[in-house]
């Protein structure tokens, strides 16, 4: 089983200019990753063709990703609102497929934002009837859309791996996955192995970042429970590392994502060690699972012995 390990733009650049396109290329490969996570708050901002031959020059395959807002959320009950989030959601996997990544997920179902009220039966519909028709369009260009559960903080829709196979069960559509983050995961899940037990081959994108956003292993994550959990389900799938800090981020992001201090300046020297710290934790994950598949395949209860005439009485 070998996964391909990514890291999010936003560890490197603002934006998606010409220059911040090569820049964040040429330290993705250089920290040995095999693709980059793209986001497209804004595809009209996105330069299909100067991408494309960026990526091909640098040998990277590329995932994408979006967080919707208020004015296009598409579990509101507001028709206007609803259809403006679709409206997105089909650019988006437009520019996904023209870009050549097989995956758009994130919050697509919800804004990511802080809701003062919780969701209703009418708003999971809606989102649900949303996904199912921007499904078909992603279905079409082999697309895979992903549902990221969120913490409570930044949406009342999907908090949970739970919630998320409940919305894809009602989308109706086969190429809907659910999308970890264990960031998110740590805040309101119980533990970080039972989630993704329950999604099993329904799982297919995770994302890997530390309780505060910083340097892997500096937090308070159980990341061994994490990796053991995708060896033991046979998830094969993308891993994407994702930190964010207000050094790099602009203040609209910083906002959104209550990003209020630097956790990390050097956006090269945290890639590097994220990716060492995931291979690590992946191959000690194996071995683990491994040994105890062995284990548990040698252990065979003895068979009782054979009661001697002097033992029969």
């Amino acid at each position: 089983m070998a996964n391909r390990l990514g890291v999010h733009a936003l560890v490197w650049v603002p934006g998606w200019s010409e220059r911040e396109c090569e820049m964040a290329l040429e330290m993705t490969k250089g920290a040995g990753y095999d693709f980059i996570e793209l986001p497209l708050m804004d595809p009209a901002t996105i330069d299909v063709v100067m991408t494309r031959a960026a990526l091909a020059r640098h040998g990277l395959a590329v995932t994408c990703s979006l967080g919707l807002g208020f004015d296009t959320d598409v579990s509101s009950v507001d028709p206007e609102i609803a259809a403006r989030g679709e409206a997105l959601l089909t650019r988006a996997v437009q520019v996904a497929g023209e870009l050549g990544s097989p995956y758009l997920g994130g919050v697509i179902y919800s804004a990511m934002a802080k809701y003062l009220s919780p969701s209703t039966p009418a708003n999971r519909a809606q989102a649900a009837e949303a996904l199912h028709r921007v499904a078909e369009v992603a279905q079409e260009m082999d697309i895979t859309l992903g549902l990221e559960p969120v913490n409570r903080y930044e949406s009342n829709l999907i908090n949970t791996a739970e919630q998320a196979l409940e919305l894809i069960t009602a989308t109706r559509a086969s190429n809907v996955v659910v999308h970890l983050d264990v960031y998110h995961m740590n805040i309101e899940e119980g533990d970080l192995e039972r989630p993704v037990l329950q999604c099993g081959h329904r799982l297919g994108y995770v994302h890997v970042g530390e309780s505060h956003r910083g340097y892997l292993g500096s937090g308070t994550i159980r990341f061994s429970e994490l990796f053991r959990a995708l060896v033991r389900v046979g998830y094969d799938g993308p891993i994407a590392f994702e930190s964010f800090s207000s050094a790099v981020i602009s203040p609209e992001f910083c906002s959104s994502l209550a990003v209020w201090r630097d956790l990390w300046s050097d956006g090269a020297d945290l890639a590097r060690h994220a990716y060492r710290f995931m291979e690590v934790e992946l191959l000690a994950a194996r071995r683990a699972v491994s040994d105890d598949r062995a284990f548990d395949a040698s252990f065979v209860s003895p068979d009782p012995p054979e009661l001697t005439a002097v033992g029969r009485g």
